[in-house]
């Protein structure tokens, strides 16, 4: 690649003020997203009724990716891959909220 080439991003056009994951990324709140879903989770998985070896062992994965140097990117991908059983569970529940911020933390993160 042309090093003498480089691309000027500060006029980038206003309305990518708003959230804008394809481009900038900016607007997002990645970390506020993820813990918003996660304290839904936790009400269930915690709880002894609902909990199950499946979701100790997420939440064993979950604690070694927030305890690695890259834990956004880490716990993304951590969440991303247990989408649809988040769903399930959520649904499950009827819990409209929970799903709500899920869907959120997908259409933004990723």
């Amino acid at each position: 690649m042309d090093s003498s080439v480089s691309a000027d991003f500060s006029q980038l056009p206003s309305e990518l003020d708003n959230p804008d994951r394809y481009v900038t990324f900016r607007g997002i709140d990645f970390e506020g997203n993820m813990a918003r879903v996660l304290a839904h989770l936790f009400r269930y998985i915690d709880d002894p009724a609902y909990g199950n070896a499946f979701w100790a062992r997420f939440k064993a994965r979950l604690t070694a990716v927030e305890q690695n140097g890259a834990a956004i990117c880490d716990k993304l991908l951590l969440l991303h891959s247990h989408v649809y059983y988040m769903v399930d569970l959520f649904e499950e529940h009827d819990d409209g909220q929970a799903l709500t911020d899920l869907k959120k933390l997908e259409e933004e993160c990723f």
